[in-house]
């Protein structure tokens, strides 16, 4: 008899394209609707509204070694996670009419209606306000999760997109120079991925095709904030946090700045964005930093690799027997991979390698010089990414992400089947077909 428990997945054979298509399935079970239903494990009696998309399946009671409660619809997650079923193209409706896209935006309604301001990043799963930080990055990916899903709804529910996206692009003129929490939830101060996603949607609702008003003043917001972004480069990086009230050591370089790219508006063939995306692989990777974690030498060995964390000083491992050590993140490794992804697909559609001094590190990490080939420049950064891809399925559990690996076994950690792993999982393998 075969035991998931004594199998392994072959080292660099998985498909990574069907395994994405899997994920999306695993992904979609943290989506409720209207049969299928979560109840709530901090307030029995009370059940998940359609569309409800939450973070993990997890909470304090479910696993012995994890404190944390992710039963809740984070704006910023969902969106993520919508942004991918719409990209998947699966049909739109059941027979009732409904069907994910369309109970994604219906729930996104019931949050807006039901909260005092749109910065709050958390709700319970009937659409409540959770008493949680405020946010400014999850308006802003709600509107590119809407423009990406618009053509996909029936007409009603375009109506209610229309007016969730001229509310968040109310609330984004209004709030776009202020600080507030950045998406890793522990520092308040003007972030710098929150000011690309907030410069990505404002772009995107301004050249819109879908009649979708756009207000007056997002010019100028989008000139600010391009501005603004050039203000966060030390010479050396891309800061994460500019004046921040609680500062953290150890906070830069942060993974933050590639997922700016992902999700925002920095190009991926930024010299700046490369340089830093460079120093945050070698922080990890290098055998003679303190910060560099003992599975990536281990994984090396099978030509595969490197996982990615958030940050060098984060202490953050979501288990109840907190080591007070960094571990690397599977969204974060899927992330970094997409980087690789993207500027091989550019390098291909312009014929042009952004080689510079800022970027020559970023560059001879996956073997290329500047004296490389631009078709061989892109296999080389495709054949990267795939390695750590690879990775994450070879140290998931049978194709479950959880949140975290640990960075000396691999085994995961913290929550498990976590639904932003999944969407960047899923980005990541589309964004390798080009």
């Amino acid at each position: 008899m075969l035991k998931y428990a004594l199998m392994q997945p072959a080292v660099q054979r998985s498909d990574l394209q069907v395994t994405a298509a899997y994920m999306l399935t695993l992904m979609q079970r943290n989506m409720s609707s209207d049969g299928f239903v979560f109840s709530d494990p901090s307030a029995p009696g009370r059940f998940s509204a359609p569309g409800c998309v939450v973070a993990s399946p997890s909470f304090d009671a479910d696993l012995s070694t994890v404190t944390q409660n992710y039963v809740y619809n984070w704006t910023r997650d969902a969106a993520v996670a919508a942004i991918e079923i719409a990209r998947a193209h699966q049909p739109v409706g059941n027979a009732a009419g409904s069907g994910p896209l369309g109970d994604y935006v219906t729930f996104a309604a019931t949050c807006q209606q039901s909260a005092a301001t749109l910065a709050r990043a958390c709700y319970t799963i009937e659409g409540q306000p959770r008493n949680w930080t405020d946010q400014n990055d999850g308006p802003a990916l709600q509107i590119l999760a809407l423009l990406e899903a618009f053509t996909q709804l029936d007409t009603t529910t375009q109506d209610t997109a229309r007016a969730l996206v001229a509310r968040n692009a109310d609330f984004l003129l209004a709030e776009y120079q202020n600080p507030s929490y950045n998406l890793w939830e522990e520092t308040y101060g003007q972030s710098f991925f929150t000011r690309s996603v907030q410069l990505k949607s404002l772009t995107g609702l301004q050249s819109n095709n879908l009649g979708i008003p756009v207000p007056s003043g997002v010019g100028m917001a989008i000139d600010w904030l391009k501005g603004a972004l050039q203000s966060h480069w030390n010479g050396e990086y891309y800061v994460s946090i500019l004046d921040a009230q609680n500062p953290r050591a150890g906070y830069d370089p942060n993974i933050d700045i590639v997922m700016a790219s992902v999700y925002g508006a920095i190009d991926c063939s930024d010299p700046q964005l490369l340089a830093t995306a460079a120093k945050l692989r070698q922080q990890w990777t290098d055998p003679t930093l303190s910060s560099a974690y003992p599975i990536n030498h281990q994984d090396q060995a099978n030509e595969l690799g490197p996982l990615l964390g958030r940050y060098p000083g984060d202490v953050y491992d979501g288990d109840l027997n907190n080591d007070g050590i960094d571990h690397p993140w599977a969204l974060c490794t899927a992330n970094f991979a997409q980087l690789y992804y993207t500027l091989g697909a550019a390098i291909t559609r312009t014929g042009q390698v952004p080689y510079a001094a800022l970027s020559a590190d970023f560059f001879s990490q996956v073997g290329v010089d500047q004296s490389t080939a631009p078709a061989d420049v892109t296999a080389q950064l495709q054949a990267a990414g795939d390695k750590m891809l690879q990775t994450v399925v070879l140290h998931s559990d049978h194709l479950e992400l959880s949140e975290q690996f640990d960075a000396t076994t691999g085994y995961e950690k913290s929550v498990r089947d976590l639904t932003w792993s999944y969407a960047a999982f899923i980005s990541a393998a589309r964004a390798r077909q080009g």
